[in-house]
């Protein structure tokens, strides 16, 4: 029987042209760099970066986007094999706007629909996604067809066994409100999920609640053992069903580009809960990691490998450091 992953992701993938000059509005950038972007398989990197079996389900355009980015999973240690072309949309792009420290407008160019919502329940291989010991879904998965069902079959599939990890991921954008209803989707994925991972805008579309300690609870009693609450420069929370409370500051950090360091969180989140460490621990590890992407300027490339996060706790704060160096 082939190794089992350790953490499988699903959901979206995309091209990130991000400005390399900060302090520019767009109509005045003169040069942007690429990278593999999307919030699941930017996950997937980050827990390869601290030495886990990764995976990703998704799907790209047929085109040379696409081909970019299955050369960037394959480069950052992601087992690409679920990742497959659609004949009918291109690879998405999005682009961002940079001006620290905490204003980064993104644009993105997914229309008329991206690749990554045409994820089909029949293609998948569930047994692996059973057999994983993390699977990490997001809400956008959940905004189209066949997209929703297919993550929903995913979740059913895994009937709660190992870690489950439902990220809030609230694009409003993604969604046609008028016609569905987001609430009722984020309650029915909460019930097949054991961790909840979000924002307070997010924690608010997926309960009504907004304070953080009400958020958590709330997740807690829509069916996770484990609600996580980023609150920014409040830091994060985290409620686990028997009562066990983290509350846990931010990381000093120089900001330079705060868009990729919920991702490199997740991917760390995945890391220490693998790890069975307590969840004050994890909850400081997956801050430092979120914390050094901050301070760079890319996502994918910019996450960390264990050396500088366990550096980062170290000192108290994050340092200057080159973007993806190794040991």
């Amino acid at each position: 029987m082939p190794e089992r992953y350790d953490v499988i992701t699903m959901g979206r993938i995309g091209v990130d042209l991000y400005p390399l000059q900060t302090g520019l509005p767009l109509a005045r950038v003169e040069s942007f760099g690429k990278f593999l972007g999307g919030s699941p398989s930017n996950v997937a990197v980050a827990a390869a970066r601290l030495g886990r079996r990764t995976a990703v389900v998704t799907r790209t355009g047929r085109d040379a986007f696409g081909e970019y980015l299955h050369h960037q999973l394959r480069e950052f240690g992601v087992d690409d094999r679920w990742v497959t072309p659609v004949d009918a949309y291109p690879t998405p792009v999005t682009f961002c706007e940079i001006f620290p420290p905490d204003d980064f407008p993104l644009y993105f160019y997914r229309q008329p629909k991206a690749p990554d919502l045409e994820i089909h329940a029949s293609e998948l291989d569930l047994a692996a996604v059973r057999s994983a010991r993390v699977f990490w879904m997001t809400g956008t998965g959940l905004c189209a067809e066949p997209s929703r069902t297919a993550t929903l079959a995913a979740l059913r599939a895994r009937d709660r066994c190992g870690t489950t990890v439902f990220d809030l991921d609230w694009r409003p954008m993604f969604w046609n409100i008028q016609e569905d209803d987001p609430e009722a989707r984020y309650r029915e994925a909460l019930a097949l999920a054991t961790v909840a991972v979000g924002n307070l805008d997010e924690c608010e579309i997926a309960t009504g609640e907004r304070e953080p300690h009400a958020a958590a609870r709330a997740l807690i009693g829509a069916g996770v053992e484990l609600a996580v609450v980023k609150q920014g420069p409040a830091g994060v929370l985290a409620l686990h069903r028997d009562g066990t409370v983290a509350e846990v500051p931010p990381l000093p950090v120089e900001v330079v580009n705060g868009l990729g360091a919920g991702d490199a969180f997740g991917g760390a989140l995945c890391h220490g809960l693998l790890a069975g460490w307590g969840i004050t621990r994890v909850m400081r590890y997956a801050n430092a990691a979120g914390a050094i992407v901050a301070s760079r300027l890319a996502c994918s490339s910019a996450m960390p490998f264990p050396y500088e996060v366990e550096a980062a706790l170290t000192e108290g704060a994050v340092t200057s450091r080159p973007t993806g160096a190794t040991p």
